[in-house]
């Protein structure tokens, strides 16, 4: 048996001559077992805000994005294509055709995002399971429509109820100027509102969904343009296998293209929540560090009542290491027993929340519940992080005893 381990369990479970020993390693193990239990929730909580905003942007955001590398438009012909929508993984490509827009309606103006998309967007777009008000379609016979985000639809009082079109102007490409009539400088097309969807607010309050042939004769088009292609992919596909096919398609497009995945299309945002996870996770982990100070007043107060113990130990032979073995240990298991409580508690309500979603969010929210996700990263790096602090926190006042022991044999050398 381990005898530094062993007794260090002894004075662990013991009763101590001084109740307040005992009160303060309870208070020490119960402060880090609500510490990991808030680590583990806190960050599940995280992932599950984390994968929503994820899956809404994957609405709008297609799984792989080509784009030209130089210019705002290409025309999406020849043998890559034709290899891309033969791929077994590829459930289908979309044309799309996207511009700054001014953009007018019942006496409200202001700037949007036009972005038209072919027939295929508009029957297989995933945007439908986000309307607010009204229907995901582009056209009513010959007639244009349009659907709308609800910030923008909200700032211009747009309603699929209404009759008004919605008029869009673009500078023409083939006009000059003209400084005493500016407004025959700019096309204008007419769109009528069909259906107000709602992703997040950065996308609601810009975004304006349209036919493609309706952007191309805003923009002047006369041919097929775009000013890209997504390319979305069958339900099950693995981050592998995406990755595999982006490499392949920017290969066969070679330099004049860009093959983006959803991480490069929108990177700022993705690098921006894994640094907000990193940032709560060190911030939760400097409050345990400070929960954790508990484990130092106890177990200086341990070595102080054992010291009687230790010149026995010592007598019999043990060496100073073995002795500070003990003490390490036993402050560190103080750690360890928090750790345990903790992470049955904050594994235990997470998986409960997860699967049954008692706590309800406030309002009128996208989900009913508090979505969270458990992730085993986050278990093995809260386990990783608690222990660790536990282990450095206890190595602090059997360092500092065994110094200040030094210090006095020191001076009474000199005294002698």
């Amino acid at each position: 048996m381990n005898l530094p381990f062993f007794i260090a369990r002894r004075y662990l479970f013991a009763k101590k001559s001084h109740n307040v020993i005992n009160i303060i390693s309870a208070i020490s193990a119960v402060g880090m077992a609500i510490g990991t239990a808030a680590l583990i929730i806190i960050l599940s909580v995280y992932n599950g805000f984390d994968s929503l905003v994820k899956s809404m942007l994957s609405n709008v955001e297609p799984d792989l994005l080509i784009t030209p590398a130089e210019g705002k438009t290409f025309v999406p012909e020849g043998e890559a294509y034709d290899w891309i929508y033969g791929q077994e993984k590829v459930l289908n490509m979309c044309c799309i055709l996207e511009e700054n827009v001014f953009i007018s309606y019942d006496g409200h103006q202001g700037l949007a995002v036009a972005k038209g998309v072919d027939a295929i967007y508009e029957d297989e777009s995933p945007l439908r399971e986000h309307l607010r008000e009204g229907r995901f379609t582009l056209h009513r016979g010959d007639v244009p429509l349009a659907c709308v985000g609800a910030g923008l639809a909200s700032a211009m009082d747009i309603s699929p109820r209404f009759v008004a079109p919605v008029q869009i102007y673009f500078p023409s490409r083939t006009r000059n100027i003209s400084l005493s009539n500016p407004a025959a400088s700019l096309e204008s097309v007419n769109v009528y509102p069909s259906g107000i969807f709602n992703i997040n607010n950065d996308i609601d309050s810009r975004y304006l969904i349209i036919p493609i042939e309706t952007m191309r004769e805003l923009l002047e088009y006369e041919g097929n343009e775009v000013s890209g292609v997504e390319i979305r992919l069958r339900e099950g596909t693995s981050k592998r296998d995406l990755e595999q096919l982006r490499k392949e398609i920017s290969a066969r497009l070679g330099e004049d293209f860009r093959v983006s995945d959803r991480f490069q299309q929108n990177e700022s945002l993705y690098r921006m929540m894994k640094y907000e996870k990193l940032s709560i996770y060190m911030i939760l982990i400097f409050i345990i560090v400070i929960i954790a100070f508990n484990i130092f007043g106890s177990l200086s107060m341990l070595i102080i009542e054992k010291r009687g113990d230790i010149q026995t130990f010592r007598s019999m032979g043990a060496q100073d290491s073995l002795l500070k073995r003990i003490f390490v240990l036993e402050g560190w298991m103080i750690s360890l027993l928090g750790l345990a409580g903790g992470l049955a508690a904050g594994i235990a309500f997470s998986l409960v929340q997860q699967h049954f979603g008692l706590i309800r969010m406030p309002g009128n929210f996208v989900v009913q519940a508090y979505p969270v996700i458990l992730s085993l990263k986050d278990i093995l790096a809260t386990t990783a992080g608690v222990a660790v602090i536990g282990y450095l926190i206890a190595l602090l006042p059997v360092a500092s005893f065994y110094r200040k022991e030094r210090r006095e044999g020191i001076q009474d050398m000199r005294e002698g």
